[in-house]
């Protein structure tokens, strides 16, 4: 059975309706094995960020399947 790996994606947004990366300030942190170590990073990261509005994270899962054997 293949597990599935996370990452921590954001950065700072155009505006708050949070569409369009401001280019320069994308971040992918990971892989991570588990959805909690990702969760780990995402509040360090977001409260570290918690008065720039336009920064935004989030937890991406990779699909089952995707890593190679």
């Amino acid at each position: 059975m293949q597990k599935s790996r996370f990452w921590v994606v954001g950065g700072e947004y155009t505006s708050c309706d949070c569409e369009q990366l401001v280019q320069g300030t994308e971040r992918v942190v990971g892989p991570f094995e588990s959805r909690h170590e990702a969760e780990r990073t995402w509040r360090i990261l977001s409260e570290d960020h918690r008065p720039q509005a336009q920064v935004r994270f989030t937890i991406a899962q990779e699909p089952h399947g995707s890593l190679s054997a």
